[in-house]
Parts: structure tokens; C-alpha cells; sequence
């Protein structure tokens, strides 16, 4: 087992892997931006340093700063977190040359894996269902205009590179193709470098289908159900679930037999998880892998009780999976909201600020997942996402009405936030019942509801 582990990210992320360290005997290293000297993170690691000025790309994404912090404090593995350099091939690589051990899937895979035309035809050639669409690449408009009419319109047209939501236009015709297809190429390249973008055929009202994933170095991998992530605005999630209300017992083991083979025909291991489609007849689709923790991970520690970033820490010191498949079992309901500084009056837009008080909800089987306090400074830097509070009950239903009374209980003075927003979604009838889908954010206005 590693004796120092440095944190290459921040927020709540950073004190989520730090609480596995310790509890795991491990020392932490945090680095951190000028702008979060004061964040949590920075103030409670066994170690902390400076790597840079505010913007991530010259901290959070300096990769030269990041490893020199690990040799300063003698760190010999890095935990990247969600977002910044967790899917970075080249920063994996890296660490590989100079000998830290990155704590997620080896660089090879996550090259293979990230690029997502590459990463949809691994998955034909291991029988796993995908869109209908491109075979890879398209590499000009007139290909993408003979693709798109050979599976019909509508369609998706998607940033290789992409994630986040960024470099994904939907095409309802040919006359909408051109502008939408260049728009695409160039966000993708302003955001990732890579202008790459594939085609696949819309599917109409899905629904969002995770599989969380746990892979040793040793060729055993298993899958710990699923997490429902279909309540999204502009392609960002919103709330997670597990169960998924759609499930069943047959489409669960389908899926997770599928999502397993993904696994295996990319040689993964750690922790990842494979996004699918579903549709209203329940045929699923292979839409992407994610190699790294996702944001949305507590929700299946909950149901599960397996601890996703203890796990990740030990397969990167090369333990064996200590269970099998069949040892997985999904029990309760758990669902989670994210807490955003952001007014939902005002077009979501970002509120960074002085946090003046907060009051945090608690109780049984209540979590809080956050880095941040009273008399905090939100940084407008980073992302607006200040919390993640979570809850389980025995069934939905309880755990709907735990998530209202937690949410009613959440008070943060000082800057908007998007908890009235939620605690409206949860009292939503189309939600109670749920029956709703990717697009459902994107038709109802939940505050004028």
C-alpha cells in the first residue's frame, strides 16, 4: 500500500479522496491554485502546495507542477479525481515515466477509451450494441451529409474528444448539417484540441443508463448495477438515482453483461463506468466510457456498501477484487442532488461569493459530500458545483421524501444556489411517478412548475 498519495484535483472531489486515504492509513497531498489557498482542501491535507495562479490551466492542468509537488513531498502515486487531468492520457503517461503510480486505467486504454469513435468500435468488435452512426471519424462534410442520410435524421453529431457536453450538436435535417457540423468541429477544437467529431442516429426520449465498473490487474472485473443520470439540463446532469425506475432484473443483467465485456475487450481496470442509451422499449445502446470516478460514484456506494475510491486506491497497489459478481447486491434506494452556486431565475448563470452562514441537513442515512464552510469565498474560476447531498431510503419513495426534508433543511446564505430548484424537481409529479427522460429538463421549466 502507498504510504503518500497526492490529490491532483480540489473541492469536494480532493476531500472525498483525502477521508479514503486516511481511513486506509495513507498520508495526502493537496495542491491547490492561488485562488484556493483558504479552500478546504488545501487547509486539511497532511501536506499542501502552491502550484499556480487561478486559472486551471496553469495550475490544476500544469502537469510539470504537479509532478514536481510529488517529488518535493516524496508522493508515489496521484489520485486525479473527476475532471482536470483524470482522463489525460499524456499526464497518466507521465507519471508512468517518472515513476508515480496514476491511480486510475493505464494510459493505453484511456487513449483508446477517451477517443470515443475508437472507443465505439472496440464495443462493435465485443458485440456490445452501439447507436446506429459512423464507423469513426468523419472527416468532411459531404461524408457526414451520405452517413446521415443512410440512418436518417434526426442526429447527433459528437465531439471525439468531447465530455461535459461540449462539441455535441443535434441535426433535425439536412439544411440544419453544415453550420451544425462546423460549429461542433470548432468548439471541440477550442475545448479539447481535437476537432474530431463522428454521427450517430438521435434516439428519441431515452433515458441515461450508467454502469459503474470495478476492474484488478489481474483480469476480473464486475459491475455494481446501475445508476439512472436521464434528469440532465444542456447535457449536465442534475440528479442521479439508483436504482433506475425503468430497471429490471433481466435488462440489469444485460446490461451489466455487456458493460463487463466492454470492459474486458479494452483490457480496462480500476474503476469506470459505461454510459448507455435506453429507449422506450428498453433496447439499450453503448454511448461512451468514462475512465475515471464520476461525480455521481456515492450514489452506488450507498446501495451497494462498497467503497468506490478505497477501491480504486487498492487496485492501484495491485490487490485482487475481494468479491465477485455475485456477492453484489443493490440494496435501498438512493438519490442524489447537486448543489450548485447558480441562480435558476436567472438562466443558471454561476453565483461565485462570500458564503456568510450555512446549515447543512443530517440523519439517517443522510450524506453530504463538500468542501466548503462558512466565511468561504467561492472562487468564479472553477466549476459551479459546491455540494452533492445524498440520501437512501428503503424504497423511491422514501427516498424522495428523506431528499425533500434534507433539501428544505440545506441553508446557504450568501449566494444563490440551485436547492429550491431541486427541492421543486423532487415534488414534481412526472418525477414521482418516473416518467421523465434526457429531455425533460430541457421542455419543463421546473421553477415555473
Amino acid at each position: 500500500m502507498f504510504d503518500k498519495i497526492l490529490i491532483a484535483n480540489r473541492g469536494e472531489i480532493a476531500i472525498r479522496v483525502m477521508r479514503a486515504c486516511r481511513e486506509l492509513g495513507i498520508k495526502t497531498v493537496a495542491v491547490y491554485s492561488t485562488a484556493d489557498k483558504s479552500a478546504l482542501h488545501a487547509q486539511i491535507a497532511d501536506e499542501a502546495i502552491c502550484i499556480g495562479p487561478a486559472p486551471s490551466k496553469d495550475s490544476y492542468l500544469n502537469t510539470k507542477a504537479i509532478i514536481a509537488a510529488c517529488e518535493v513531498t516524496g508522493a508515489t502515486a496521484i489520485h486525479p479525481g473527476f475532471g482536470f487531468l483524470s482522463e489525460n492520457a499524456g499526464f497518466a503517461r507521465l507519471c508512468e515515466t517518472c515513476g508515480i503510480t496514476f491511480i486510475g486505467p493505464t494510459p493505453q486504454v484511456m487513449d483508446e477509451m477517451g477517443d470515443k469513435a475508437h472507443a465505439r468500435k472496440t464495443m462493435i468488435d465485443a458485440g456490445v450494441p452501439v447507436i446506429p452512426g459512423s464507423d469513426g471519424i468523419v472527416p468532411d462534410l459531404e461524408t457526414a451529409k451520405r452517413i446521415c442520410r443512410e440512418i436518417g435524421y434526426p442526429v447527433m453529431v459528437k465531439a471525439t474528444a468531447g465530455g461535459g457536453g461540449r462539441g455535441i450538436r443535434r441535426v433535425e435535417s439536412e439544411y440544419e448539417l453544415e453550420s451544425n457540423f462546423l460549429s461542433a468541429q470548432q468548439e471541440a477544437l477550442s475545448c479539447f484540441g481535437n476537432g474530431d467529431v463522428y454521427i450517430e442516429k438521435f434516439v428519441v426520449d431515452p433515458r441515461h443508463i450508467e454502469i459503474q465498473l470495478l476492474a484488478d490487474n489481474y483480469g476480473n472485473v464486475v459491475h455494481l448495477g446501475e445508476r439512472d443520470c436521464s434528469l440532465q439540463r444542456r447535457n449536465q446532469k442534475v440528479l442521479e438515482e439508483s436504482p433506475s425506475p425503468i430497471m429490471t432484473e433481466e435488462l440489469r443483467a444485460k446490461m451489466g453483461a455487456a458493460a463487463v465485456s466492454a470492459a474486458k475487450a479494452s483490457g480496462y481496470r480500476n474503476a469506470g463506468t459505461i454510459e448507455f442509451l435506453v429507449d422506450k422499449d428498453r433496447n439499450f445502446y453503448f454511448m461512451e466510457m468514462n475512465t475515471r470516478i464520476q461525480v455521481e460514484h456515492p450514489v452506488t456506494e450507498f446501495v451497494t456498501g462498497i467503497d468506490l475510491v478505497k477501491a480504486q486506491i487498492r487496485i492501484a497497489a495491485g490487490e485482487r477484487l475481494w468479491f465477485t459478481q455475485n456477492d453484489v447486491k443493490l440494496n435501498g434506494h438512493a438519490i442524489e442532488c447537486r448543489i450548485n452556486a447558480e441562480d435558476p431565475l436567472h438562466n443558471f448563470r454561476p453565483c461565485p461569493g462570500l458564503i456568510r452562514s450555512i446549515h447543512v441537513p443530517g440523519g439517517f442515512n443522510v450524506r453530504i459530500d463538500s468542501a466548503v464552510y462558512a466565511g468561504y469565498e467561492i472562487p468564479p474560476f472553477y466549476d459551479s458545483m459546491i455540494a452533492k447531498l445524498l440520501v437512501k431510503g428503503t424504497d423511491r419513495e422514501e427516498a424522495i421524501m428523506k431528499m425533500r426534508v434534507a433539501l428544505a433543511e440545506f441553508i446557504i446564505d450568501g449566494v444563490d444556489t440551485n436547492i429550491d430548484f431541486q427541492l421543486r424537481l423532487l415534488k414534481n409529479e412526472n418525477f414521482e411517478r418516473g416518467e421523465f427522460d434526457n429531455g425533460f429538463l430541457n421542455r419543463v421549466n421546473i421553477m415555473e412548475d
